[in-house]
């Protein structure tokens, strides 16, 4: 389980094509302090790290990126060099600042516009339409592992604010209209849903 609050922004080193893709991203981590078989949130996607240690350019970490991952994600698009969200695993007793994100992406959204206001930045987004009914004004979603705020729905394109902070502390500051960003609907709005379908 993760929050959706990004502790990091790692880089990633080496794209090597195995069985699955095994992508080796650099991080501030302390690699000393990740066991192997931990969860670690890339992006807003659960990966689970299989190698870490530490080299001339500081520490890393190993995970393995299945098909089925990278047919549902937008991990597909990454390249040496792309900078990624990422978040360690709750722990008990930690804060929960954001919202449960529980890792498991549901698809892809689209940037469709990023645009001022005020000192912030408006980004519009369009989601598939099967992941659209449970997206709320006033709901959590969780875009390439940041929790955020919906502002407004109008059909399948919602959006959000993103601070100054936000945008510095993340990855979201190099975005573009256009990409593909990592959607995780709320785990709340699912349930919801479910029921009232049972119910009907």
């Amino acid at each position: 389980m993760f929050t959706g609050i990004v502790t990091d922004i790692g880089t990633i080193r080496v794209l090597e094509k195995r069985g699955d893709l095994r992508a080796r991203i650099g991080t501030a981590y302390d690699p000393a302090g990740i066991d192997l078989g931990a969860s670690i949130a890339c992006d807003g996607c659960c990966l689970t790290v299989v190698d870490r240690g530490r080299d001339g350019h500081g520490g890393w970490f190993d995970v393995d990126v299945s098909a089925e991952s990278l047919s549902k994600t937008a991990l597909g698009a990454w390249e040496v060099g792309a900078r990624v969200n990422l978040e360690r695993s709750l722990k008990v007793g930690d804060e929960l600042g954001g919202h449960i994100v529980s890792g498991h992406v549901d698809g892809t959204a689209t940037i469709l516009s990023i645009t001022p206001e005020g000192d912030s930045m408006r980004y519009l987004f369009e989601a598939p339409k099967l992941l659209a009914r449970f997206i709320a004004r006033k709901g959590s979603v969780a875009l390439q592992g940041t929790s955020l705020t919906v502002n407004e729905v109008e059909g399948a394109t919602f959006g959000v604010n993103l601070i100054p902070h936000t945008q510095e502390v993340t990855t979201w500051g190099g975005m573009k209209a256009g990409d593909l960003v990592n959607l995780e609907i709320d785990t709340l709005a699912r349930y919801v849903a479910r029921l009232a379908e049972a119910d009907a």
